[in-house]
C-alpha cells in the first residue's frame, strides 16, 4: 500500500513517464488564434493598451463562464476549476474605458512619503496652526482607509476577463495606502499628534461601504467622496502652511484625479446601458449628500481648515468664508462631473449649492 494520497501518485506516475522521454507538449500548440502576436515599444514603453490588440483586445460584455483565474484571451482546459466566487460578470458593472490608460499613469507615477516629501523643510508653527494641521490630517487619515477599503470589498468578486479594471483598482488600493501614511506620518512629524476622530466622516464612509453594489459605491466614493477631496487638495495654497503639506497635497491630488476620472467614465458607461438604473444612483447619492454636509460643518472638520485658510486662530472668520468658497466650488464641480457622466443631478441636488457664511453671520 503506497505511503502518498493517489494525487501525489499521480505525480510521480507523470515524473516517471517524463523520465522515460514522454512528455505531453500539448500546450505547445495550444491557442492558435492567440499566437505571433507582438507589441511594439513606444516612447514611453510597452502599455497595457499596446498589447491588447488584436485576438486579445476582445473584452466580452459577460465574463467567461469558466469563472476561474485563467488570463483573457488564453486556452481553457474543459477540466479547469470554476471557482465559484465572481459575482461581477457583467462589463457594464465595472469597465471604464479609460482604465487601462488610467493604470500605466498609476505604476508611471508612483510617489512614496519617504523621500518624496521634503521633510525637512517642516518648522515650527504656531500653536494653532499646528493643532489644526494635525487635526487636518486626522480626518483625512481617517477618510483613506475606506478609500482603500471599498476596491478591495469589491476586487476579489470582478470576473479576471475584466483585468484592466483590476488592475487599476489595485493601484488605487496601493494610492490610498500611501495617503494614510503621509497623512499620519505628517501629523506625528512636526511636535503634534492625532487629534480628533469624526462621527460624521464615520457615516459617510459607512454609506459608501454599505452600498448594495460596486457601481453606486463606485458613484459615492469615486465621483461623490473623492471628488470633493480632489477639489480641497487642488485648492492647497489656502491650507498648506509650510512647502511639506503643498508637495503632500500635489502629489495626493495626481492621485485622487486617477480615481475620479474613472468613477466617471465607468458611471458613464454604465448609465448608456441601464438607463433604467438612475434612479437607484440619485438615491444613493441622496444619502452621500446629507452625510458629507453635515461632516462639512463638523466642527473636527471645518474649524481646523477655517484657520489654516485664514492664517491663524485670530482670522478664523475670513478663513471660514474661504472655506465657503471652496465648498460651493466642491458642489459645482460634483455637479459638472455627474452631468458629463449624463446623471443631470441639478435639480435633485438635496444640500446647498454655496454656504452663505456673511449672510449667517449678520
Amino acid at each position: 500500500m503506497s505511503k502518498y494520497t493517489p494525487n501525489v501518485e499521480i505525480g510521480l506516475d507523470r515524473m516517471r513517464e517524463m523520465a522515460r522521454g514522454n512528455y505531453d507538449l500539448r500546450w505547445m500548440s495550444a491557442n492558435p488564434a492567440g499566437w505571433g502576436h507582438k507589441a511594439e515599444p513606444g516612447p514611453l514603453g510597452i502599455r497595457l493598451e499596446d498589447v491588447e490588440t488584436g485576438h486579445y483586445a476582445a473584452i466580452p460584455e459577460h465574463g467567461s463562464p469558466h469563472g476561474s483565474m485563467a488570463p483573457r484571451g488564453c486556452e481553457v482546459p474543459a477540466e479547469t476549476t470554476s471557482l465559484g466566487m465572481y459575482t461581477l460578470n457583467e462589463l457594464s458593472e465595472v469597465w471604464s474605458e479609460n482604465a487601462a490608460h488610467l493604470y500605466d499613469e498609476a505604476v508611471v507615477r508612483q510617489w512614496n512619503s519617504v523621500t518624496d516629501v521634503p521633510w525637512h523643510k517642516l518648522r515650527e508653527l504656531p500653536d494653532d496652526i499646528e493643532r489644526a494641521v494635525c487635526q487636518m490630517c486626522t480626518g483625512l487619515t481617517e477618510v483613506e482607509f475606506v478609500a482603500g477599503d471599498m476596491p478591495a470589498k469589491w476586487l476579489c468578486r470582478i470576473n479576471h476577463d475584466f483585468h484592466e479594471v483590476k488592475l487599476f483598482l489595485a493601484t488605487q488600493i496601493m494610492d490610498e495606502a500611501r495617503h494614510l501614511d503621509v497623512f499620519r506620518k505628517r501629523a506625528l512629524a512636526n511636535g503634534g499628534g492625532l487629534l480628533m476622530a469624526s462621527p460624521g466622516q464615520e457615516k459617510l464612509l459607512a454609506t459608501i461601504l454599505e452600498a448594495p453594489d460596486y457601481t453606486t459605491a463606485s458613484a459615492l466614493m469615486h465621483i461623490f467622496g473623492e471628488g470633493f477631496v480632489l477639489t480641497l487638495f487642488r485648492q492647497g495654497e489656502f491650507l498648506a502652511p509650510t512647502e511639506v503639506e503643498k508637495e503632500i497635497f500635489r502629489l495626493c491630488m495626481q492621485d485622487e484625479a486617477r480615481h475620479v476620472a474613472y468613477g466617471v467614465k465607468h458611471l458613464k458607461y454604465f448609465l448608456e446601458r441601464h438607463p433604467d438604473r438612475a434612479e437607484q444612483i440619485h438615491a444613493i447619492l441622496d444619502l452621500g449628500e446629507q452625510a458629507i454636509f453635515a461632516l462639512t460643518l463638523e466642527p473636527q472638520t471645518s474649524e481646523p481648515r477655517a484657520i489654516l485658510a485664514g492664517g491663524g486662530l485670530a482670522n478664523i472668520d475670513v478663513g471660514m468664508a474661504r472655506m465657503a468658497f471652496i465648498y460651493s466650488k466642491q458642489v459645482r464641480e460634483y455637479l459638472r462631473r455627474l452631468q458629463i457622466a449624463g446623471l443631470d443631478r441639478e435639480s435633485r441636488l438635496t444640500i446647498p449649492k454655496e454656504i452663505p457664511f456673511e449672510d449667517l453671520a449678520a
